[in-house]
């Protein structure tokens, strides 16, 4: 495995670097052609894949940016990798409205097969809008458009959801979705839904590394420059030792998501990995307590920068379903 990145890949870290640092917002993504990265070129996208999706959401997360670039980046993904080109066309930019994807479901775990019920229409057809979905999905992010929606029957775009408003911990929008006998159109079949979860997976791993990436930065500038009786709090054993157990989390998080995407974009196994990164995204929220406390009462303080990257690692940790859940699925696997 050679995890360096190449030189297109490099060139698209640092745009995404470039874009987010000049205040980017979702319309400056789309301008730059970030948003559009997973989309197929026939479709007018950039048609890369796991990796370059990984690479513009660990900048979204160094920097706690607050876009859909998750839910956007993961869903043109499972497009490109499961839709036709026609779907894929009819979904590949900022005017097609926002995509995003429902896999979460109600009081089960993200590995648990899904209840949502797909059923073809009475003639029996498999087209546009030829089957029917039932179910709940929660936590669905940045709603307002298509959603793709995993179902025992497969994968499905559903454009005329109802959905009921909710915010995240980072207060960024999000729903709880009730479809009921919903009008969808049948992107893939059952071996889609796994794939939904490992790409959502990655997704989430790739920006929770951001996060900690960011919130590690951001605590080695502040104890180099914060004094206690007449040195600095970088010379403090005790302090020295914290900040480095947040690097090897943080470490330990960038080993495990780039074997993960690495993988899946080969076609390779990945399921074992993208689970040890599931539980070092966990992880990466505990260490944000520790570059919280390292701050002293400057760490609670909401209006300083470290209050975002803390709020996106504890909700990035929750659409994971937690560290014990991952610790039931890596015994499960080994």
């Amino acid at each position: 495995m050679d995890f360096n990145l190449d030189e297109t890949q490099q060139d698209l870290k640092k745009l995404a670097a470039e874009v987010l640092a000049r205040e980017g917002d979702e319309e400056r993504l789309w301008q730059a052609g970030l948003m559009g990265v997973c989309v197929p070129e026939e479709a007018g996208g950039a048609g890369l894949g796991p990796v370059e999706m990984a690479v513009v959401l660990r900048e979204v997360g160094a920097r706690a940016a607050m876009v859909p670039a998750l839910p956007t980046l993961a869903a043109t993904l499972l497009l490109a990798r499961h839709g036709t080109p026609d779907q894929q066309r009819r979904h590949a930019d900022r005017h097609a409205g926002r995509l995003t994807l429902a896999v979460r479901e109600p009081g089960r775990a993200l590995t648990d097969p899904p209840t949502t019920t797909a059923t073809p229409n009475a003639q029996g057809t498999a087209g546009e809008l030829g089957w029917r979905v039932s179910g709940r999905k929660v936590s669905v992010p940045y709603p307002g458009g298509a959603v793709l929606v995993t179902a025992d029957e497969g994968l499905f775009l559903v454009t005329e959801p109802g959905a009921a408003a909710e915010f995240t911990s980072t207060g960024e929008p999000a729903a709880t979705i009730v479809l009921d006998g919903t009008p969808a159109e049948r992107v893939a079949g059952p071996e889609a839904v796994a794939d939904a979860r490992r790409v959502f997976t990655a997704a989430v791993a790739a920006q929770a590394s951001g996060v900690l990436a960011g919130a590690l930065e951001l605590t080695t500038a502040y104890i180099k420059q914060r004094r206690q009786f007449g040195r600095a709090l970088a010379e403090f054993q005790a302090v020295t030792m914290q900040i480095a157990d947040v690097y090897i989390a943080a470490r330990a998080l960038d080993v495990a998501m780039w074997s993960g995407v690495w993988r899946l974009g080969g076609g390779l196994p990945a399921e074992e990995d993208l689970a040890l990164a599931a539980y070092h995204v966990s992880e990466a929220y505990r260490a944000l307590f520790t570059c919280q406390h390292l701050h002293g009462g400057l760490g609670l303080d909401v209006t300083y920068p470290l209050h975002r990257y803390f709020a996106q690692a504890r909700h990035l940790s929750q659409a994971l379903g937690g560290a014990d859940a991952q610790l039931d699925l890596i015994g499960a696997l080994v």
